[in-house]
């Protein structure tokens, strides 16, 4: 089985890309996923070699280590994830990665020099620290306080839901360096795990996409250097947003194609299960939750193929359509994947089967990167 994407959205280098990055999935995530979600974590082997293939910092310029590759690129990579079995435990803690390019937009030139590289090579891997045990949707609400000291932020705070918090290296964490100033007292602080009065805290049990890492962490006087600022001191939410319209179109991305392969393993299932002495394809209700299934698929390839083509004609995307495909993709992806358990009856709910992870998996993508009901009251403010 393979993603049928649309080849006319992208570049021959593209496809190249997509080729090599599909091999690399199914040789060195499909065979160990399992072993890994006994182990509870991806091994620093499997970065080291994603880092060797020019697969981690997609978007970093080569004279920073990274393969020079623009956005379409890391939409292939999603595609790609989205439709790997694997991609149901990995895939957040891959897109994580992501992280590498909102520091090298925002970040000064010693910080991308001192990051950068070792990012790409898969030496470092960083998290984002937004959310905390009393704020979530609403940054405004972070507790979490930098108070300069000299040359230095003093941080102390707690974040909880952070991806990667077992395991990176480093952290981009929201603070606040003026606690009264709302949205406009928030700045975003690299802070490295190994610094003294930073504590992981708990590893968090899921429902699904066990490999993500997602933890907590607390920070009790950290000391981080004033150069540690990634931006613009209080113009944190700007660092916030470089990411969002990339995560609001990936995360559709991944959900579509994810929907995609639980629709194919569905057909596939249902041609080879008998019942009542025929095949359950051949029964008018499967046929039609088949032919619904797929009309939806379609629809959600319509538009992300627009919102592509809108990136191809200008360079950028459209933040309002990006907050239309996070919400619509990822709800129809639960539809879809809800059907795939159905129509494989008992079988859909062992994880053997492909479409019990998609399952669960899919559940987290209505929340991840801005619920769908941030994702309406952003689109419903641009109305009128």
């Amino acid at each position: 089985m393979s993603y049928q994407h649309t080849p006319s959205l992208f570049r021959e280098e593209h496809e190249i890309f997509r080729q090599a990055y599909r091999r690399f999935l199914n040789e060195e995530a499909e065979p160990n996923v399992d072993k890994w979600l006994e182990e509870g974590e991806i091994p620093k082997s499997f970065w080291k070699k994603a880092g060797e293939n020019g697969f981690l910092a997609i978007g970093i310029p080569e004279e920073y280590g990274g393969p020079g590759g623009d956005f379409l690129y890391r939409v292939v990579l999603a595609e790609e994830l989205g439709y790997s079995v694997a991609g149901a435990s990995i895939a957040p803690a891959v897109i994580g990665d992501g992280v590498s390019e909102i520091i090298f937009h925002n970040a000064s030139e010693e910080l991308r020099r001192k990051w950068m590289p070792r990012m790409a090579t898969g030496e470092i891997r960083f998290g984002f620290g937004i959310t905390e045990p009393d704020s979530g949707s609403d940054v405004a609400r972070i507790r979490t306080t930098a108070i300069k000291d000299g040359d230095d932020y003093i941080i102390n705070g707690a974040k909880t839901f952070i991806g990667n918090a077992a395991t990176a290296d480093g952290f981009i964490v929201a603070c606040k360096t003026d606690p009264d100033a709302g949205m406009r007292g928030i700045s975003m602080i690299i802070v490295e795990a190994d610094r003294p009065g930073f504590q992981r805290g708990r590893k968090l049990h899921k429902m699904g996409n066990h490999l993500s890492g997602t933890g907590e962490f607390g920070l009790d006087n950290v000391r981080v250097p004033q150069s540690n600022l990634v931006g613009v001191e209080g113009a944190g939410m700007k660092v916030v947003m470089t990411g969002l319209n990339m995560d609001r179109i990936t995360w559709p991305s991944i959900a579509h194609a994810a929907a995609q392969r639980a629709f194919d393993e569905s057909v596939e299932f249902t041609k080879n299960r008998k019942g009542f002495g025929q095949g359950i394809i051949d029964f008018q209700n499967t046929r039609f939750r088949l032919a619904e299934m797929k009309t939806e698929l379609a629809v959600g390839r319509a538009f992300l193929d627009d919102l592509l083509r809108g990136y191809n004609e200008t360079g950028e995307l459209d933040t309002i359509r990006c907050a239309m495909a996070k919400m619509w993709l990822c709800e129809m992806e639960g539809r879809v994947i809800d059907q795939a358990v159905q129509l494989h009856g008992g079988a859909g709910y062992m994880d053997e089967y492909p479409v019990s992870r998609l399952y669960t998996a899919a559940r987290l993508h209505r929340i991840f990167a801005g619920t769908a009901e941030i994702m309406r009251l952003m689109v419903g403010r641009s109305i009128g």
